[in-house]
Order: structure tokens, then sequence, then C-alpha cells
């Protein structure tokens, strides 16, 4: 396994401050954690950047519903995403905030610099405006029928019955979901990013190779409509930022929030005597992104020309996963199946879902279903059936046999071995090791999951080769030492294969093993080397545990 040093800077999807994180959410950050932690085992230097989006209408919104400050409202959920992240494995060297001074210093400077280079633009826009709460409505806080089917009770921006986009002016019987007046039609003065001006720039990077291909497909639409300046306005009242020099104008959250991303991180290289241009302008160092599908638009388009006409470099790639359903449906409250981190987490250990979602992603942007029989099915026999068996058969008998001790050498001597396919097997399992790692470099989690479940397989057709049970009875102790001695190092080396996926049962195996279960020991095996007397490291999933999860998101 050669190694390499190469740095990566990598960003997650920010977490909206207005909600709790579910499982749709979890999906994105347990594919980039575990392409972190194995950019990290190959002995890179990758830093994990993230944090909450903690701007916007909603948040003001649900804030003043619940009697509390903006600020007070951000920070209980910034407190709970914390913890939801901590405990579902997924490991960041920052969390941050888009609120804080960090940030508003570098929105400033940003937006500073596109003006001073002659992207902004202004004009007078109409907007729905509430008159009774006095204040500019979002499209989504308007609701009607659509201008174009007739469709009653569709939001401001997009009719989910025929597809159409329209304005929420264009609405029919429009009413605001704040109080439930009529709209009015108000005019304001709005700035815009000049995003037209980037459109040669924005098609030769978006067919390069910086996205999936599917991507960079459904993106050339935006081109052949014509790219149309964004606007980056909002009217008092709003929780953000305020825009320089203006009295009651905002930057719109969705300026604000990629640029969250250089603050953060400029936090933690400030924390660790970092510099920060060594990551936003220099082309040595890569910035991966991993993002949902339903922001590509902002990631792909809209933040490469806003860190093009900034002067900080572009992405060097981003990453998008599809959405997530669960029974092969959209997630539902009153089926159940819209599932928060934290009641998945109450009944079940996170590293079964983590196992789950490797074993069906892939590079492509394909949607993933949870489909919870599949899934009872393939942790039961997967990770217990065929991991965690061949440590717990074989330890039984070196833990009462041979004093928890492993045997000097794994040499079987046995004539009727010579035809088989275990004569060479240790190395035969490190030999797969560049194959897995390039299958998770390459976001290919699924195809490594596949690979290192074919060597479980052959773990537990080594043992059923050799039968230690009947061999100890033989009197033929040497062999069945050996045997078993052999068992424990196979599953070290799977398990150190999966620890980008099992943090947690990496760091019980090596426990268990009393040894390092990082890729770069795997060359030597563990011989005349004591371990612990074996405890489950994981247990069978209880379908009832699945129904108290179903339950309890229905509640």
């Amino acid at each position: 396994m050669s190694s390499t040093n190469n740095h990566y800077l990598v960003t997650s999807a920010l977490l909206y401050a207005n909600g709790h994180l579910h499982l749709g959410h979890a999906l994105g950050y347990i594919q980039a954690d575990i392409w972190v932690r194995t950019q990290k085992i190959l002995g890179n230097t990758c830093y994990y950047i993230c944090g909450d989006d903690a701007h916007g209408t909603p948040i003001m919104l649900n804030a003043k519903k619940n009697n509390q400050s903006p600020e007070e409202f951000i920070k209980q959920f910034y407190d709970a995403h914390i913890k939801d992240f901590a405990d579902l494995g997924v490991k960041f060297d920052y969390y941050g905030t888009t609120h804080s001074p960090e940030n508003q210093k570098l929105t400033e400077q940003i937006y500073t610099a596109i003006k001073n280079n002659g992207h902004i633009i202004t004009k007078n826009i109409n907007q729905a405006y509430d008159p009774v709460e006095n204040i500019f409505l979002p499209d989504r806080f308007v609701k009607g029928d659509c201008p174009k089917c007739n469709t009653c009770d569709q939001y401001g921006d997009s009719c989910e019955h025929c597809g159409a986009t329209y304005n929420p002016t264009d609405l029919k019987n429009a009413k605001s979901v704040i109080s439930g007046a009529t709209p009015i039609v108000k005019e304001s003065e709005h700035y815009f990013f000049n995003l037209p001006q980037f459109t040669e720039l924005l098609k030769t990077w978006t067919i390069g190779d910086h996205l999936q291909s599917e991507i960079s497909s459904k993106l050339q639409e935006w081109f052949t409509a014509g790219l149309q300046p964004w606007d980056i306005t909002r009217d008092a009242p709003y929780f953000g930022f305020k825009i320089p020099n203006t009295d009651n104008k905002y930057f719109y959250v969705w300026l604000d929030a990629p640029i969250g991303y250089m603050a953060c991180s400029k936090i933690f290289f400030d924390q660790n005597n970092l510099n920060f241009d060594d990551y936003w302008k220099n082309n040595n160092t890569k910035l991966i992104h991993f993002i949902g599908k339903d922001i590509t638009y902002f990631h792909a388009l809209f933040w490469p020309a806003i860190l093009e006409g900034s002067g900080y470099k572009k992405p060097d790639q981003i990453y998008v996963n599809g959405f997530l359903t669960v029974n092969g449906k959209k997630m539902s409250k009153s089926r159940g199946t819209f599932i928060l981190a934290r009641t998945y987490l109450n009944h079940l250990d996170s590293e079964y879902l983590r196992y789950y979602f490797a074993s069906k992603l892939s590079n492509q942007v394909e949607d993933l279903d949870l489909n919870f029989n599949d899934f009872v099915l393939k942790v039961n026999s997967d990770l217990i059936g065929k991991l965690i068996n061949i440590a717990s058969r074989c330890s039984g008998f070196i833990n009462k046999q041979f004093n928890n001790t492993l045997a000097k050498n794994l040499q079987i001597n046995n004539s009727n071995n010579a035809d088989d396919n275990f004569g060479n097997i240790y190395q035969d399992f490190l030999n797969k090791s560049d194959t897995i790692i390039n299958h998770f470099t390459n976001i290919n989690y699924s195809l490594a999951i596949k690979e290192i479940m074919a060597l479980a397989d052959k773990a537990n057709q080594f043992i059923d080769y050799y039968k230690p049970w009947a061999l100890i009875k033989t009197g033929d102790t040497d062999t069945t030492h050996k045997v078993c001695s052999m068992g424990i190092n196979l599953y070290r080396i799977l398990i150190s294969y999966l620890s980008p996926v099992l943090p947690s049962l990496a760091i019980k195996s090596s426990k268990f093993l009393k040894a390092s279960t990082d890729w770069s020991n795997l060359n030597n095996p563990l011989l005349d080397h004591e371990i612990n007397t074996f405890e489950p490291l994981l247990q069978r999933i209880d379908p009832l545990k699945i129904e108290n999860i179903l339950n309890d998101s229905k509640s």
C-alpha cells in the first residue's frame, strides 16, 4: 500500500438550523465521512469542515412563533446537530455556523470584491408582500392556485402537479402562509449577481471532470435556457447579515451559506496555525464538496462563479448524492418513514446504518432506498453471520485452549491441503487492498463492500474446511491453533478494510485484538500474540426495533 500526502479540504452541505437531522440528511454526511476517513487512513492531509446554515426568513418566523430570539432558536438545533453527528460516527475537524463574525466579514469582503469587479447590477422587482405582518414573502410563504393548471394549494415558486415554475405574484387566489392575508404587490430595489457574465467559464468548467457525468449533462439545460442574474438581496425584516451601506437590505441566505464553508475553515485554520489561502487559492490542494442533488444549481453554477469573481479557486470536485427513500417511497410522516436520526439512534447502533448505506452507495447520482426488510437481512447476514462470526468462532478456541495466545506461525502442514484455495490465504486477502482502496477513494463503496464480503465468505470457508471443532477432538491441537489464529488474523484484515465504514467496530475490535487495525500494519500478521477474551461486538437486529422506530416516527 503506497503512502501519499495529498491535501484535501472537504465540506458537506450545511444543515439548515430550522429542524433536526433526519436519515435523508444522514446519507450524504455518512458518504462524505467514509471518504474522509479513507483519505486520513491513507496518510493524506484531509480536513472535514461543516456547520449549520443559520439564516433566512423561516428561521426568523419560527423563532418568533416559539417566543425565542433567532439566536436562541438556532442554538438549540446546533447543539442537537452536534450530538446527532457524533452518535452517527460522522467526525468533523470543525463544525461551525454561518451566523458568525468570521462569516459576516468574509461575506462582506466577497460582496465588495464582486461589486468592484463589475459583477453586481441593481433593478426594481415586484414582490408579494404581507400587509398584515408587514413583510416581503419568500416564494414558499405564498400559496394559491397554479396559474397554468389551476391546481389549488401550490407554493409560490412551482406547481407540484404540473411542474410549472412561476413567480409568487402569478398565483391565483394567493394567500400568505404566515397570516392568511391576500398578498399585495410591492416594488423594491434589489442587488443581483450578474451570473450571465460567467456563462462561457461555467460552460467549460461544468464539462470538465469536476462533476459526475449525469450532473454535467443536467446543467447544460441551464445554458440552453440562458443563465439569469441572481437576486442576492432580501428586504428587512430578515435574519441574516445586513448589506454594507444600505438601510434595510440583507444578503440572501444562499450568498452567505456557501461562504460559510470558507468561514468555518478559516476558524479551524486559525486555531491550528494553517494558511487559509493554501486551501482557497492554491491549486496544489483539492477542494471537495459533498452535496444533495437538490442544491446542485447553487454549488455547480452560482458558487464557482462567485469564487471566480472574488479571486478564489473553484471547487476541484463536487460529489452529488441522490435522495433517500424508505421502503420504496418518499419519506412520509404519516407512514412513520420520515425518520429523524435521533429516533433511529434511540433504538439501533449507527454502525448498521453506515454499513447499509455503504453497501448501496456508488459514485452515480442515484436515489437510495432504505428497505427495512433488506436492511435487517443484510446487516444480520453480513455483519453478524459472516464478519463477527469469524472472530467469535475462532476466539473461543484461542481463549479456552491456548491461553488467549495466537500461534507462533500460521503455516499449516497438511497433505490434504495441497489442492485447496487456502494455501496463501493471508496474502490473498492483502492482495485485495489496492482494489478495495480504489473503490473507496472513487466513492464506489458498494463495490468495496462486495469485495470485502467475498473475503469474509472465503474466511468462513477456510474455517469450515478445517473444522477446528472436529480437529481438537482428534488431538491435533497444532493445526487447530493455527487455523483459529489464521481466522483471527483474517478478521483483523477485514475489519481494517471496513474501518472507514465501521469506525466504532474497528475500535472495539482493536481492543479485542490488542492490536492496531490500521491498513499500514497489515503486512505483518499477529503471531504469538495475546488477545482479549471475546465479547460480542455487535448484536443481531431484532425486527421489533424497526417497528419501534416506525411507530416513534409516526408520533
